[in-house]
């Protein structure tokens, strides 16, 4: 029992550093209820001669959170990336109409911070949205 409990914590703390080192993060927060956004999907595109190529997809979790967007096996390099929070599906679930489907955060990394933070203030006819930390 006490080698499971163990090997538990360091599974935690395994995946925590990854997340603290993981170069993307994205939190959603419901400005109609004040309450985290929970199952929204989102999808990481880069910029590649011109198109956009995904890289990742995941899901918000409890906290409205994804941690680690970034792929893990992948370097994480200057340019254009798009992160799209898939709202119309979410809004769906709530049993709510909204006015955007889906949003799109197109933003550039140019390599002077290790960590890009993107929080997603959201309702079903405004959002709003900015460089976190």
């Amino acid at each position: 029992m006490k080698k499971l409990i163990i090997a538990g914590l360091s599974l935690c703390a395994a995946q925590f550093s990854f997340a603290a080192a993981n170069p993307l993060s994205v939190h959603v927060l419901n400005l109609e209820t004040g309450l985290p956004s929970s199952n929204v999907e989102v999808t990481l595109e880069e910029q590649i001669k011109g198109k956009w190529v995904q890289i990742s997809q995941s899901k918000t979790n409890e906290n409205g959170r994804i941690t680690a967007l970034y792929p893990e096996n992948k370097n994480f390099h200057q340019g254009l990336y798009k992160v799209t929070f898939k709202t119309g599906d979410w809004f769906k679930t709530q049993k709510q109409d909204t006015f955007f489907p889906e949003i799109p955060v197109i933003f550039e990394v140019k390599g002077t911070v290790p960590h890009y933070h993107i929080p997603l203030l959201l309702s079903p006819y405004g959002y709003s949205t900015y460089r976190g930390n």
